[in-house]
């Protein structure tokens, strides 16, 4: 792990990074995960650590270690389209006060077209990318890590998190785009 910071570390030109996070859980030593980030920690090389794609049973798993509530996000595909996530794992985090970090808000642009959110966006005068982030962002303890290819979709992503949908317009992308039912394991990209 320390290596492998030291070549992040490296690569961005920086002495140290904001978040660390582990990206796959893997066969990975936990105790020994957490025991790397926290003496990258007291080293000053990151400020936090958080972990990527652990479901709930591995947030409980790394929560019962010392040091382990320490992490500070669990980065996870997460989108209207793919709602895992709701069913166990968010209201893990939530009640653990921890962020969930949302990659590909919007699906890798791969979102259905024509209905919800299309509708919603030519309403509202706006693109359905905009209207699928801005869902992101509307809920609770979650923030969306999009992809920007150029200035213009920069600003483009900035103008979804002034977009706030309304009860009615959050009723339609649940009744295409459904919660889940039942328990599932957790996509991943």
């Amino acid at each position: 792990m320390q290596a492998a910071c030291e070549r992040s570390l490296k690569r961005l030109k920086t002495d140290r990074i904001d978040l660390y996070l582990l990206h796959w859980r893997g066969g990975e030593d936990l105790e020994g995960v957490v025991a790397g980030f926290e003496k990258l920690k007291d080293d000053g090389k990151i400020r936090h650590w958080g972990v990527s794609n652990f479901d709930t049973d591995d947030m409980e798993e790394l929560f019962s270690l010392d040091g382990g509530d320490a992490c500070a996000t669990d980065q996870i595909l997460y989108n209207v389209a793919r709602r895992v996530p709701e069913f166990d794992l968010l209201p893990w985090l939530r009640e653990r006060r921890l962020p969930a970090m949302a990659y590909s808000p919007v699906d890798h642009a791969c979102l259905p077209r024509g209905g919800a959110l299309d509708k919603i966006a030519a309403a509202r005068g706006v693109s359905a990318f905009q209207v699928s982030l801005a869902w992101v962002l509307q809920q609770p303890g979650v923030f969306a890590i999009p992809n920007a290819a150029d200035v213009a979709h920069v600003r483009e992503n900035r103008a979804a998190l002034d977009l706030r949908l309304s009860a009615d317009e959050l009723a339609d992308i649940d009744q295409q785009f459904k919660p889940p039912k039942t328990k599932r394991s957790l996509e991943m990209l």
